[in-house]
C-alpha cells in the first residue's frame, strides 16, 4: 500500500483521470462485454409467430420454429448465453407436462444447440408455467384446509425435469424454484443419469419480489391464489442469503445466483464476498419494464440507463447477469 497524503487541493486533482475518454477507458474499474450477458427467453408450443408480451417492450413469446433463427442472431449480436423458459400446450395440477422430452424447452434447446453448438444454452427449472394454479411446486392441503407447495413431492419432479433438459442438450441446469434440498436431488439424479458434465446454476438467492409482475404475463405463471412468500426469500433478510448460498454450494451448485438485481446489490455483494463460486444476477422483468416505461415517458435516456443498470450489477459483484436489456446492450458496447 502507498502511504496515505496529507496534502489535499490544489495537488490531489482526482479529475485529472477524468478528462478525456481514453483516460477514463483506462482506468475504469468495472467493464461490461456482451459474453457478460445471458438472454431470457419464452418458447410457446401453442403459437406459429411471435407473440408481443404487452408489458415488456420488445420482448416475444417465440413460437418453436424460431429456435434456430434466434440462436443465430443472438450468437452475432456477441451474446454467448441464454435461458430458456417454456409455455406448454398443456398445464395440470402437478406440472408433469415439463418432464415431456417434447416439450417447448427441450424442443428449442436442441434446435438452438444444433444451429450455435458453441452457444450456452441454459434451462430454467421450475414448474410455475407447468401448473394451472401457477406455483412453483405440488400443492397440499394443510390441517386448516389452506394449501401449501410440498417441497419434498416437487424436489422429485424438478430433479427428473433437470435430466429431461440435460437429455435435450442443455449445457446449464437452472433451478429456481428455492425448494430445500433440490440442489442436492438435481446433481445426484443428473450424475446417476450419465450427465456429470452438466452445470448446475441454482437461484441460489430468490427474494418473494414485486418486480416478477411482467414476467407473469410472459411465463403465464401468475399465481391463481395467495403467493409464494412460503418459499421464496422474505425481501428485508440478507444474512438469510449467505446461508441460502452456503446450503446450495455444499449440495454441488457449480454457480450461483441473486434475483432480483436492482433492489438487492447489498446481497450480491455479501453473497460474492462469501463464496468463491461463479456468481449471477438477474436483471428481472420489473426492472427493465420500469426502465423502458420511464425512458418512454422523456424521463431518462434509455441506453445510457441500460449501461449504467448492468454496470452497477456488475460492479456489486456478479460475474454474469440474465437480463432482457442484452441484445440492446451488446449493440451498444459494439
Amino acid at each position: 500500500m502507498l502511504p496515505l497524503l496529507t496534502m489535499g487541493f490544489p495537488t490531489i486533482r482526482p479529475r485529472r483521470l477524468r478528462a478525456t475518454p481514453e483516460l477514463r477507458a483506462l482506468v475504469r474499474e468495472t467493464t461490461l462485454d456482451a459474453r457478460d450477458f445471458v438472454y431470457p427467453m419464452f418458447f410457446n408450443a401453442a403459437i406459429d409467430a411471435p407473440r408481443p408480451i404487452g408489458s415488456m417492450p420488445g420482448i416475444d413469446q417465440l413460437p418453436l420454429s424460431a429456435a434456430r433463427a434466434q440462436a443465430k442472431a443472438i450468437k452475432e449480436r456477441g451474446v454467448g448465453s441464454v435461458i430458456l423458459f417454456g409455455l406448454p400446450k398443456t398445464k395440470d395440477d402437478r406440472g408433469t407436462s415439463g418432464l415431456d422430452p417434447d416439450g417447448p424447452v427441450p424442443r428449442a434447446i436442441a434446435e438452438m444447440k444444433s444451429a450455435v453448438p458453441e452457444l450456452v444454452v441454459m434451462a430454467d427449472v421450475c414448474v410455475d408455467e407447468y401448473t394451472e394454479h401457477g406455483h412453483c411446486g405440488v400443492l397440499r392441503k394443510r390441517a386448516d384446509g389452506t394449501m401449501e407447495v410440498d417441497n419434498d413431492a416437487t424436489v422429485e419432479i424438478l430433479a427428473k425435469m433437470g435430466v429431461v433438459f440435460a437429455k435435450a442438450g442443455a449445457d446449464v441446469v437452472a433451478p429456481s424454484d428455492m425448494m430445500d434440498g433440490r440442489v442436492a436431488a438435481m446433481r445426484a439424479a443428473l450424475d446417476a443419469e450419465g450427465f456429470t458434465s452438466t452445470t448446475l446454476l441454482s437461484y441460489a438467492v430468490k427474494y418473494a419480489s414485486s418486480f416478477y409482475g411482467p414476467f407473469r404475463e410472459a411465463a403465464d405463471c401468475a399465481p391463481k391464489f395467495g403467493d409464494r412468500a412460503g418459499y421464496q426469500m422474505d425481501p428485508a433478510n440478507a444474512r438469510e442469503a449467505i446461508r441460502e448460498a452456503a446450503l446450495d454450494e455444499a449440495e454441488g451448485a457449480d454457480m450461483l445466483m441473486v434475483k432480483p438485481a436492482l433492489s438487492y446489490l447489498d446481497v450480491i455483494r455479501d453473497v460474492r464476498k462469501a463464496s468463491n463460486l461463479p456468481l449471477g444476477a438477474y436483471n428481472v422483468s420489473g426492472e427493465y419494464s420500469m426502465l423502458h416505461a420511464a425512458a418512454d415517458r422523456g424521463m431518462i435516456d434509455r441506453d445510457r440507463a441500460i449501461l449504467e443498470v448492468l454496470t452497477s450489477i456488475r460492479r456489486a459483484g456478479a460475474d454474469f447477469i440474465l437480463t432482457y436489456h442484452a441484445l440492446r446492450a451488446a449493440e451498444l458496447l459494439g
